[in-house]
């Protein structure tokens, strides 16, 4: 089979496009361009794009069950409603770290958040409790990237882009607790950095490459099954949507590059396998 053609759903030419997320019931892909301190609106029956937020870097994003976004910023959480209004709901202190970074909700509405840390031996991993109360769950991890789950929910998987690796834990739905740390991949030279991260409806792992112009697609044992190219470097992130979650949409950026008119768009292709819906936050 021949691989399905990559159209520009919109030439945005983000600085550090990030966080693609499927909004089914505004049928939209949202998505942060985090260094502009911007979140766009891409409509699928519209074919166009717009921004929906300017303020403080939002290094990623949860939907909440309501339709507000959860916005992850550089020291706070906060609720950016349907509106336009932003509330802040808890103020967040991490002295090794920049700014929050990948984000996901889990099953129970609970959020997993990364962050960037000042160096490759600060930053660490949260949980956020649907009270809203922030847990530690481990530190020292540079940059904290790509999360996903696997269909039955019972591993999870984490990118450390620091050392361009992949874990897999054992998760706990009831808890929320990972246990059982060990190594998924290890990304080769010349493969790019491992960033953002989706899981497909086979439990195949889709990690975008920094660096690398391309996604790579593995098995739910680590083995290499397909690798689609981009025609820019710095491949960010991806979501899947539509409405059968047959479409997949990718992220880039256009810093730290030479000019490239692909740079920073938000890529759209069809994958050989859909995808599988993202966990919404119930984070009160």
């Amino acid at each position: 089979m021949d691989p399905a053609p990559i159209t520009i759903a919109a030439a945005a030419a983000c600085e550090l496009g990030e966080n693609p997320v499927w909004d089914e019931q505004r049928q939209c892909v949202l998505w942060a361009d985090i260094s502009a301190g911007k979140i766009l609106q891409w409509s699928i029956s519209s074919g166009r794009y717009k921004s929906i937020y300017q303020g403080p870097p939002v290094g990623g994003f949860t939907l909440q069950e309501n339709g507000d976004l959860l916005l992850f910023r550089v020291s706070d959480i906060a609720l950016l409603r349907s509106d336009g209004h932003v509330s802040v709901l808890q103020p967040f202190t991490d002295e090794g770290a920049t700014r929050f970074n990948d984000v996901i909700a889990d099953p129970e509405g609970r959020v997993f958040a990364g962050t960037i840390g000042k160096t490759e031996e600060s930053g660490g991993l949260y949980r956020v409790e649907r009270d809203g109360s922030i847990r530690p769950l481990f530190s020292g991890t540079g940059c904290s990237n790509g999360m996903g789950f696997s269909p039955d929910c019972k591993t999870f998987y984490w990118t450390c882009s620091t050392t361009r690796q992949i874990f897999q834990f054992d998760y706990d739905q009831a808890s929320g607790s990972l246990v059982n740390k060990r190594l998924f991949y290890r990304a080769e030279p010349g493969e790019g950095i491992p960033d953002g991260m989706a899981v497909d409806a086979e439990g195949c792992v889709w990690s975008a490459r920094w660096g690398g112009a391309c996604i790579l697609r593995f098995s739910p044992a680590g083995q290499l099954r397909g690798r689609t190219d981009f025609p820019t470097p710095n491949i960010t992130s991806l979501c899947f949507g539509g409405n059968d979650l047959d479409q997949l949409f990718v992220t880039s950026a256009s810093t730290k590059q030479p000019p490239n008119p692909n740079a920073g768009a938000l890529f759209q292709t069809r994958p050989p396998i859909p995808g599988r819906k993202v966990f919404k936050s119930r984070i009160r």
